[in-house]
């Protein structure tokens, strides 16, 4: 019957169609807006590339330069009054149930679009079709759909409609820098939600992507599964993609005690791990230790001081910095080695553009870990030395 469609699908087949072609949508957005045109971590074939900006401009109206500025001025100025879409600013709520409005106000800005829009789409149909008539893909995307789908094609189109500003606009620009467990401490409140996601295509391992912003792949533990990464992969394979950039790798080398530049610039390159490896094997064990032989009144200090005395100082509020110090105040080993924390960020923030200072430096950090008396302080001193560029030689 023609109120059925020319599919004439079931219920559930109908559903199925739904996931797929919203999937395409997120497929676009982050490999194409995100990966490829806002942080350049991987080229895409001319044909792939225009594919996603009609699919694009049929699913959500979105102009690629206008995305692209958007995006990239929310990483120049994340979590701070200019930032877009911050709900450590504009509010968690505002965030979620605004996120679409929030974007289209930003992309009336014309110093917006100037500044963060450069090297974007500017021929003949994105002057003349996408930009000119960005809402006439989303009419035709529910042509489509009725033509298809018959009466429930309009369920569909609003699925579709909703879909971005629900999961990227809302759930990822709001609860991502939010809610969710955090494996580096970079400098804005970036968060990832969930280690297995599907429906947001690898977007919600946000905290990896502001950590690595250029990288091509979000994920970075072995539990962690980026749908996104899975796709360019597979481009890849079908000569549509080649990546550019991925996070480093922090190469170790076992028995190599000496310090020297190749280790310097290995730690400047993997500052986040090597963080995120201070958090496990020096400040998570020492706390254990300190739980344990705490008073019990004094005990409800230690309530989560592994994750305060390894978070990012810029994010702590008053009342945090106030239950650190009274923290510290208990224990003269938590405060060495919180100030050893701090200290060995300060290096690289200081001293980065010359190796040398930063090798120097890296050097009285490490004798000073050494000369602590703090066990896990000392093996942690040790690791440090054996970080290199490259990874260690194959036997033969």
């Amino acid at each position: 019957m023609w109120y059925n469609g020319l599919l004439d699908l079931s219920p559930w087949q109908l559903v199925a169609v739904t996931l797929a072609i919203t999937h395409v949508t997120i497929v676009g957005v982050t490999v194409y807006l995100h990966r490829f045109s806002a942080h350049r971590a991987l080229d895409l074939h001319p044909a792939l590339q225009h594919f996603f900006r009609f699919w694009l401009w049929l699913t959500t109206a979105m102009n690629t330069r206008e995305w692209t500025a958007i995006h990239r001025k929310h990483h120049a100025k994340c979590e701070t009054p200019d930032d877009p879409h911050s709900p450590v600013h504009k509010g968690l709520g505002t965030v979620l149930r605004r996120g679409a409005e929030l974007y289209r106000a930003e992309a009336e800005n014309e110093d917006t679009l100037r500044i963060y829009g450069k090297n974007c789409p500017d021929d003949w149909i994105e002057r003349n079709v996408y930009s000119r008539f960005p809402t006439g893909g989303v009419a035709l995307m529910a042509v489509i759909d009725l033509a298809l789908f018959g009466a429930l094609g309009l369920t569909v189109w609003a699925v579709q409609m909703a879909w971005i500003p629900l999961w990227a606009a809302g759930v990822i620009n709001g609860l991502g820098h939010a809610i969710g467990y955090r494996n580096f401490e970079c400098r804005d409140a970036a968060t990832n939600l969930v280690p297995w996601g599907i429906l947001i295509g690898g977007e919600e391992l946000h905290n990896n992507h502001h950590t690595y912003p250029n990288s091509a792949k979000l994920s970075v533990k072995k539990w962690e599964f980026d749908l996104g990464w899975a796709w360019i992969k597979l481009f890849s394979a079908l000569g549509l993609a080649k990546v550019a950039r991925v996070a480093p790798i922090a190469h170790r080398v076992e028995g190599k005690g000496s310090l020297d530049m190749d280790t310097a610039m290995a730690i400047l390159n993997n500052r986040f791990q090597i963080m995120a490896q201070y958090r496990k094997l020096v400040i998570a064990p020492l706390v254990a230790q300190e739980v344990a032989k705490a008073d019990a009144s004094v005990r409800h200090l230690y309530h989560r001081a592994k994750r305060l005395l390894s978070r990012e100082t810029s994010l702590l509020e008053e009342r945090h910095h106030a239950r650190i110090q009274d923290l510290l105040a208990q224990s003269q080993a938590l405060k060495v080695i919180y100030e050893k924390r701090l200290a060995l960020q300060q290096i690289w923030a200081r001293t980065s553009s010359n190796g040398h200072d930063m090798l120097a430096a890296i050097k009285d950090w490490v004798q000073e870990a050494e000369a602590s008396g703090i066990q896990s302080l000392r093996e942690f001193a040790e690791q440090l030395k054996t970080y290199s560029l490259r990874p260690a030689p194959a036997l033969a």
